[in-house]
């Protein structure tokens, strides 16, 4: 675990990024207390239009109005 604190993250913050993005376990401190901890965020996958089209049923009865004690739950009440 690599620890700095929180000046040297801020004037070496473009290093700190690489060596997080190498598998390197960054943490940066307040008065020599871990805060928070750099990890690398996963890209995400290209979106998909119509990727569930044809496998989700949705009865007609789903538009439907809700009954009064159904509203009320969704109301907290």
């Amino acid at each position: 675990m690599y620890i700095v604190n929180v000046h040297q993250a801020k004037s070496q913050l473009s290093r700190l990024l690489v060596r997080a993005e190498a598998g390197d376990d960054v943490v940066i401190a307040r008065r020599g207390e871990p805060v928070v901890r750099l990890v690398v965020c996963k890209p995400r996958g290209k979106r998909q239009p119509d990727v569930l089209k044809g496998k989700l049923d949705v009865p007609d009865s789903f538009f439907d109005p809700l009954s009064r004690d159904e509203l009320a739950a969704w109301e907290g009440q």
